[in-house]
């Protein structure tokens, strides 16, 4: 075992893009940051995720929009947002002036619309990275660039060709084949990939006869995916050459840990925020003793040490 637990070596590499550490915060589940700033040593974190942002204000999906359910909790925001111009105005500068990285969270209503927003913000200076949400299950267009392979990598490729930014890509696991998925955002030149997003899922109230969600469903996070999406990952890792984000369900440290072995280079913690907003900070108190468990001092040894049955 190493003893020093304390002198790891954190740093992770997605492709182009660099983090101090590898626990992160998703998106729509840390504000802007700034809600979490007395809360959370925001300098602390690999990498902050904010709001999805579109280029037009969003006002979202109508009532009710998040509904508990057991182990996990099923939402329907609807990308509910103030827009590009708003975002870089009122939100951006201070996302830059952390010493976190940011990585911005955007959804196109098409692929000039993707590569419009990444143009905006590549100019603005200050963001590490963009990850491109293809794969939002409550809006109307939200999945057709990530159910589609041929759609899902020309979208990347039009960004990454069209934008400085590496780019981490986003996916669903409402898909038959998420493999196919991960490989063609990789075709595309995506630096990494995200998986993932949330499950389709739906609540009824049985006496009204109503789905209980203003857009009837919605979808579904908190450790009651994380089975699905650790598969996800751990298919993805063994057959296509990518950087993995994971996330989906992550509460602990033994959770983290679980991702890495089976291939993420990088975990999102999303619905824990909500009701332990200091849950990355107690991860990262862990994560050097975990990491020294498996006999090294250098997080970059673990991604995708699990050994199959």
């Amino acid at each position: 075992m190493i003893r020093d637990a304390d002198t790891a070596d954190m740093q992770v590499c997605l492709g182009r893009l660099t983090l101090p550490n590898p626990i992160m915060v998703a998106s729509g589940t840390f504000g802007y940051a700034r809600e979490m700033e007395q809360i959370v040593d925001l300098s602390r974190l690999g990498g902050i995720v904010p709001k999805t942002i579109t280029s037009q204000m969003r006002k979202g999906n109508i009532p009710w929009r998040t509904i508990e359910t057991s182990s996990g909790l099923l939402n329907s925001i609807g990308l509910d947002n103030d827009g590009l111009d708003a975002f870089i105005e009122n939100h951006l500068p201070y996302l830059v002036s952390l010493d976190a990285p940011v990585i911005v969270s955007i959804a196109g209503e098409n692929q000039a619309d993707y590569v419009g927003i990444a143009n905006r913000l590549d100019a603005c200076g200050g963001v590490a990275a963009l990850e491109l949400n293809i794969s939002c299950p409550n809006v109307a267009h939200g999945v057709d660039f990530g159910s589609n392979p041929e759609l899902c990598e020309q979208v990347v490729r039009d960004v990454r060709e069209n934008c400085t930014l590496p780019v981490i890509t986003k996916l669903t696991p409402n898909v038959t084949n998420i493999v196919e998925l991960a490989a063609a955002a990789a075709a595309g030149g995506t630096d990494a990939v995200c998986l993932t997003n949330t499950l389709l899922g739906m609540a009824v109230d049985w006496r009204k006869q109503r789905p209980l969600l203003g857009n009837n469903v919605g979808g579904l996070s908190g450790p009651a995916i994380k089975p699905v999406s650790l598969r996800c990952v751990y298919q993805v890792a063994q057959a296509v050459d990518i950087p993995i984000v994971g996330v989906g369900g992550i509460a602990n440290i033994d959770d983290c840990m679980e991702f890495f072995v089976a291939g993420a280079s990088a975990i999102q913690i999303g619905t824990a925020n909500y009701y332990d907003p200091t849950i990355t900070m107690k991860i990262l108190d862990e994560l050097p003793a975990a990491i020294a468990e498996l006999g090294t001092n250098k997080f970059a040894n673990i991604p995708g040490t699990i050994k199959p049955n």
